[in-house]
């Protein structure tokens, strides 16, 4: 019910509303020009950077981990002969014998490096997460374990962590109106699935509306983003079938993969040669033992990569999927709404017919601003009917303005920031775990809100602070945090990249010159002192 709601709050806040300013509680005021208004002509090819650091970086950053990996044996030793309280879950004495638990090893990272550092997640938010937000201030007295409200309030943090990325987090009673009546008339609930009474009509609405906008036949909503791939997947291929998923893809995707039953296959991430050659095998050779023809293959991506920032290499997937007849279901949750020339994710972004993928998946919860996800293809995936809407022309060009804008200024400063240039999720890469901490803290000081990455969800030498631009965030917003960004890197050391961007880019088209590969490296990039 939120998200059909939501849904109807979007379209009449697109059919009424003008860019203005958008203050902490979510509401519009006023709001200055971000650039120049008319938003940024993608290129069908962006371009993408995944400089590596120099090598003593990932030196220091080993050898940082192996000294915080003896410190925490030295203290689980400590613990052992009673000189330090565990805090952790133990086993029972009374119940040694018994299967463990708790897996001491399992526990060592946890126990020994996430608890010195955890006042860094799940900070306490006490407002709507628009482009400034207020957090709870907290404390702790036994380092991390337990922390305690101080009852201050830590006013008007900048925002760069919530997927906002059309700054639709707002609480404008103005826009929340179709939210309300849709409510008074359906209520906030159906206590029914769809298949039997549960099925209203703002639901079909909605699908006709997704279906529409994506340039599909149909569409099927779902109460859950997570859930749409992680219990759909299933539905589509099974045991007997193929799935070739990337490297890094989404963990919703990897467990509806595991679910299905359907074999598992994992080729480089955006790499079409490692694509291509599991393709070839699984035709050549067919199933384990039996040497059957697959019953179905599935490649599975993702629009936009959440850590990496990277864009699937669409064209090239989709030429492969039909040079050996497999299918394709791609992940738009981060690309629907946030690239594209008015936000319809990535087919839009490479000029190639919606048609040509299978299974386009995406969710309500970050560009739509609301609950949910949906599933769109052809009428033979889902039956259902279609109905024009037309949204997001509105917000993405300054979406587009922002994205182009805050990465072009992380290059110059000299920052190593991965993912493709038309990408709003911007990877900072931090590498050291010691620098992931104070950075994350300098930020807060700073009354910057920033999401900070490291092991086991990324390579243990790639830690980074993942940046979400919005349309919501004005140019004034991602300059005071431009700024904090170049005193906190110049403190904690932090620009790593060994190449020069120009400032002025657009200057630079590299369809002007008949240059050799070598010739335009050289030009483009060269290599600091």
């Amino acid at each position: 019910m939120a998200r059909t709601a939501a849904n109807g709050n979007l379209r009449s806040h697109l059919n009424g509303v003008k860019n203005r300013d958008i203050k902490k509680s979510g509401c519009h005021s006023e709001r200055e020009k971000n650039g120049t208004g008319n938003g940024v002509a993608f290129r069908q090819h962006s371009q993408e950077s995944f400089e590596q650091a120099p090598m003593y970086v990932a030196v220091l950053t080993y050898l940082g981990f192996g000294i915080v990996t003896l410190f925490g044996y030295f203290r689980d030793f400590l613990r052992a002969v009673g000189l330090e309280k565990c805090h952790l879950a133990q086993e029972r004495q009374e119940q040694k014998d018994f299967v463990p638990l708790y897996q001491d090893f399992e526990n060592f990272y946890t126990r020994n490096l996430y608890m010195r550092v955890r006042d860094n997640w799940n900070r306490p938010i006490c407002s709507l997460p628009g482009p400034v937000f207020d957090l709870m201030e907290r404390v702790s007295d036994d380092y991390n374990w337990t922390f305690r409200l101080t009852g201050k309030t830590i006013h008007d943090v900048i925002n760069m962590g919530s997927y906002n990325y059309l700054g639709f987090a707002e609480n404008n009673a103005d826009f929340l109106k179709t939210v309300a009546d849709t409510a008074c008339q359906y209520g906030v609930g159906v206590c029914s699935t769809r298949q039997e009474i549960g099925n209203l009509s703002i639901h079909e609405e909605l699908e006709q509306l997704v279906a529409n906008f994506i340039g599909v036949e149909s569409s099927m909503v779902f109460g859950m983003g997570f859930a749409t791939n992680s219990m759909n997947i299933p539905a589509l291929v099974g045991k007997g079938c193929l799935i070739l998923s990337d490297e890094l893809n989404h963990t919703s995707l990897i467990l509806g993969a595991r679910l299905s039953g359907a074999t598992i296959r994992v080729f480089k991430h955006n790499n079409m040669h490692s694509l291509e050659k599991m393709l070839r095998e699984a035709i050549c050779t067919g199933q384990p033992r039996t040497h059957r023809p697959w019953r179905k293959i599935l490649i599975m991506v993702e629009g936009i990569f959440s850590m990496e920032g990277s864009v699937v290499r669409l064209p090239e997937v989709i030429a492969l999927k039909k040079k050996y007849k497999a299918y394709l279901y791609l992940d738009e949750a981060h690309s629907i709404g946030a690239v594209g020339s008015t936000g319809r994710g990535v087919t839009e972004l490479f000029g190639v017919n919606p048609a040509d993928v299978d299974v386009m998946m995406g969710t309500f919860t970050k560009s739509f601003g609301a609950a949910g996800g949906y599933i769109a293809g052809k009428k033979v995936l889902i039956c259902l009917t279609i109905f024009n809407i037309y949204i997001f022309v509105m917000s993405f060009p300054q979406l587009a303005e922002n994205t182009k804008y805050f990465r072009a200024r992380l290059k110059e400063m000299g920052f190593i920031i991965y993912g493709n240039d038309s990408s709003p999720v911007v990877p900072i890469l931090l590498y050291m775990p010691g620098k992931v901490v104070a950075f994350s803290r300098a930020m807060l000081e700073r009354r910057i809100g920033v999401v900070v990455v490291g092991f086991p969800a990324t390579p243990i030498t790639e830690a980074r602070a993942r940046f979400c631009v919005s349309a919501a965030h004005t140019r004034a917003m991602l300059d005071q945090v431009l700024h904090h960004l170049d005193e906190v890197g110049n403190a904690l050391c932090l620009k790593f990249s060994r190449r020069k961007y120009s400032p002025r880019p657009e200057l630079f088209d590299e369809t002007d010159f008949e240059l050799d590969t070598a010739d335009v490296t050289q030009d483009t990039y060269t290599t600091q002192c």
